[in-house]
């Protein structure tokens, strides 16, 4: 299920970030999940993506503008 969300926090220099929901829930993402391959991705940007179990918590995966 792809959810929207907005970047509210990104640290260019170690990949990286976190997504907050119009629900409040904030999810973490590390710069390989954006799907366009940029690598970056500036605050305030509205994005769709996904959510994964990763190391034992919900990160946001497939990142996508939106």
């Amino acid at each position: 299920m792809q959810l929207v969300g907005t970047v509210v926090e990104f640290d260019a220099a170690v990949g990286l970030g976190r997504l907050s929901t119009s629900d409040g829930a904030t999810y973490p993402f590390h710069c390989i999940e954006i799907a366009d391959g940029s690598r970056v991705v500036a605050l305030g940007t509205q994005v769709t993506f996904d959510v994964i179990c990763k190391l034992g918590r919900y990160e946001a995966a497939r990142i996508t503008h939106s």
